[in-house]
């Protein structure tokens, strides 16, 4: 058995054991690429990206390939052209190995170190910058899997074992309060509480040093959780349980949240108590949708909840509630950038969906991360179809909630007309049943397509209003896209100080707290680099670039890593452009293609 060892320094092992290791850097280089990247390379764009300055690049490409032959001890592997990267199953890849969502958990406690440690090619700077954007992704998928087993050991009652999970999440980002309260809520539960309290601190003085900002009241109670807490105060049964439950969601669908907390925390609890688990799981699912929806901060109380909402309804055979719990597992995981654990839950969800309201909510929550990711096509099939399913099934709110987010994809790719009729479709049903809170979003692209068409004054109006209505809901992706629009306002009004600050707002707003939607925070800084770039302020898009770049990384935005580049174009890289154009070729969007040709734009939204 050979394993190839690509995290931490690398290396090739035979058996356990150290194998022969590779000659050069570049084989190494090549031996990931081959291995990691999105598509099949020809030889062609391999002797380019790594052995661009020998004499002959395709030659010195021949040798390094024979070269991986050799330490791999096969001769049959990596031919062809396109080269074949097909291995045999005596070959195994530590990466591949720790990130694939059917490994065993456990080998994630041994993933340590950064992909290709200490492997740096200064005379190949497309490569530089593949690397550095692996490196960011092979690391938040190990994070989102490590998060993943410590939320799923608290949700089954073992949370000494989730404590290690939590740990390693945190050394990992340690940046993240939400991996923080995971640890904490671990060692709560575990009853160390005088650790918990511990990690608190640490976290504390950690985000208050190095970013500024103060924890949230959720990590402090996280750190008060024992097994001995009690959920509520005990009623009278099954019916208390029931009366509780449809409580605790009229509650939260009128908006009174705490309430209605209280009220699905009583209905566990009785539940739990008159030992009905199919009544449990619907009530920890209600709880579970309603700690991630209604309020700020508790998506990681929301997703222990929803696992134990799972466990039990798939004992009781309660297929609805456990693909109404696996969807809201996967909005979490979307909406913070963890493509590949989101797509678990949401592929899980769409193969036990049944009817066309369930897939209406999966496929849309799909498009949204597709269209995240810059997967336009698939996000069209997915978005088209949520739209379709969800008018069949009336479900007037979803259809709504997909043609914002079908809107935002055409508008991303300029094309006005098509995002125009879907958003107009949107905003009617949106104004139908009701919606106000989910008005800020359609109306902030509405504003957007009017600043295009030089209505300012209609565009003003309509910020305004989403600006005020996403304040009074606190919703800070609401508030963030609403302020960027203000931002783009001021600019067409002349006013680069009040776009400025407008812009600024919007970063703090919507990259605040440990449930932030990650996309519009990267849309946000993106927009205020470009409008800082064009206002010749260096400055302030040098400051705001390494947050973006990191971010688009991390969260598999590869549109926004492309759009972070042509940045470092602009601020004067001569390798950024060639960069940019690697990582966006098979990105198809032609509003992204223009700027690849000419990344200097004239245009005002710079779409």
């Amino acid at each position: 058995m050979v394993t190839i060892r690509l995290l931490g320094p690398p290396a090739i092992e035979r058996d356990g054991k150290p194998a022969r290791s590779l000659r050069g850097l570049k084989a190494w280089a090549l031996l990931s690429y081959l291995l990691l990247a999105d598509r099949i390379p020809s030889r062609k764009h391999l002797a380019e990206l790594l052995f661009g300055e020998a004499d002959d690049p395709l030659g010195a490409l021949r040798w390094t390939l024979a070269e991986l032959r050799r330490g791999l001890g096969a001769s049959d592997l990596l031919t062809g052209d396109p080269v074949d990267t097909t291995l045999g199953h005596d070959i195994v890849v530590d990466v591949q190995r720790v990130t694939a969502d059917s490994s065993d958990p456990g080998l994630l406690l041994e993933a340590t170190g950064e992909l290709l440690e200490g492997v740096h090619l200064s005379s190949s700077p497309a490569f530089e910058s593949w690397l550095l954007v692996e490196r960011h992704r092979v690391s938040a998928r190990i994070e989102a899997r490590l998060r993943q087993a410590a939320v799923a050991h608290l949700a089954a009652g073992r949370p000494s074992e989730a404590i290690p999970y939590a740990a390693r999440a945190v050394a990992r980002n340690p940046l993240e309060e939400g991996n923080h309260e995971l640890l904490v809520r671990s060692l709560a539960m575990a009853g160390d509480l005088t650790a918990a309290r511990r990690q608190v601190a640490v976290c504390e003085d950690l985000l208050r040093h190095e970013l500024g900002i103060e924890v949230s009241p959720v990590l402090r109670e996280a750190a008060t959780v024992t097994p001995a807490s009690p959920t509520a105060p005990a009623l009278d049964g099954r019916a208390a349980a029931v009366s509780q439950l449809e409580a605790g969601r009229a509650a939260i669908v009128a908006g009174a949240v705490d309430a209605g907390l209280q009220c699905l925390r009583r209905a566990v609890g009785e539940a739990a108590r008159a030992r009905d688990a199919a009544l449990q799981a619907r009530a920890l699912g209600a709880l579970g949708s309603a700690l991630v929806h209604a309020v700020r901060g508790r998506d990681e109380e929301g997703a222990v909840a929803l696992h134990e909402a799972i466990e039990l309804a798939t004992q009781q055979g309660d297929r609805a509630t456990v693909v109404a719990a696996l969807r809201e597992l996967g909005f979490v995981e979307v909406q913070a950038g963890r493509r590949a654990t989101g797509e678990t839950w949401l592929g899980k969800a769409q193969a036990l969906a049944e009817t066309a309201a369930e897939l209406a909510g999966v496929l849309g929550l799909r498009g949204m991360s597709a269209s995240d990711r810059g997967d336009y096509p698939i996000a069209f099939e997915h978005l088209g179809e949520s739209v379709e399913r969800s008018g069949l099934a009336a479900d007037h709110r979803q259809q709504a909630w997909s043609l914002a987010i079908l809107a935002r994809a055409h508008l991303l790719r300029d094309e006005r007309s098509q995002a125009s009729v879907a958003l107009a479709r949107s905003l009617e049903l949106v104004r139908e049943q009701r919606w106000i809170a989910f008005l800020p979003w359609p109306q902030s692209f509405q504003a957007e397509l009017d600043l295009a068409a030089g209505n300012l004054d209609g565009a003003a109006e309509a910020l305004e209003q989403a600006w005020v209505m996403a304040c009074q809901v606190h919703d800070p992706c609401w508030e963030g896209v609403s302020a960027r629009g203000l931002g783009l306002l001021s600019i067409r009004r002349g006013d680069y100080p009040a776009a400025t600050k407008w812009f600024d707002e919007a970063v703090s707003r919507c990259g605040s707290g440990s449930d932030r939607y990650q996309w519009v925070h990267g849309y946000v800084l993106d927009t205020a680099i470009g409008t800082a770039l064009d206002h010749d302020d260096q400055k302030r898009a040098t400051l705001l670039l390494d947050t973006l770049a990191a971010l688009a990384a991390r969260c598999e935005m590869r549109e926004l890593v492309v759009r972070a580049h042509l940045h470092q174009a602009r601020l004067g890289d001569p390798t950024a452009l060639a960069s940019a154009r690697m990582l966006g070729a098979d990105i198809d969007n032609p509003a992204l293609t223009q700027l690849l040709h000419d990344p200097t734009p004239t245009r005002w939204n710079r779409q």
